[in-house]
């Protein structure tokens, strides 16, 4: 009779004790830090070569826009002279068309610069992590 009220409890053949569970944990933790570091690493690394080239556009336009406010600066000393010598307009016209081509020059490259140097962020590494976010939110929602 005693043996009719026993009951046998079956003990599942894959046991996961709690120390295995931590070092699986630690395992997937460090796997995934290691793969978000390196995607980081590699976006840090493309987006300082773009800015980079766009450093070199950024140092062109300094350059002729201190050309152009030299030649500027030149032909106003040359209106000025003008205007009380009396002599032709030959030298101002060529400084003011030189300063103007030099300064649309240094705005194109300024402008390129501005557009090669914006949104230096690690795009893709952001969208990873607010992905797994949300996934997290998702499982954590889900066990509750």
């Amino acid at each position: 009779m005693a043996d009719a009220h026993h009951t046998e409890v079956s003990i599942p053949e894959h046991r996961h004790t709690f120390a295995s569970l931590i070092s699986e944990l630690k395992n997937e933790s460090v796997a995934f830090v290691r793969t978000r570091t390196t995607l980081f690493l590699s976006e840090v690394r493309d987006k300082t070569r773009k800015s980079r080239k766009s450093a070199l556009f950024g140092g062109v336009a300094l350059v002729f826009g201190g050309v152009a406010f030299l030649l500027f600066t030149l032909a106003a000393v040359g209106l000025v002279a003008i205007a009380f010598w009396g002599t032709p307009f030959t030298f101002f016209w060529g400084l003011l068309i030189v300063g103007i081509c030099c300064l649309l020059l240094g705005a194109i490259n300024s402008i390129v610069a501005y557009y090669g140097m914006t949104d230096l962020a690690p795009q893709k590494t952001i969208k990873v992590l607010q992905d797994d976010t949300s996934w997290v939110r998702a499982e954590v929602s889900r066990q509750s």
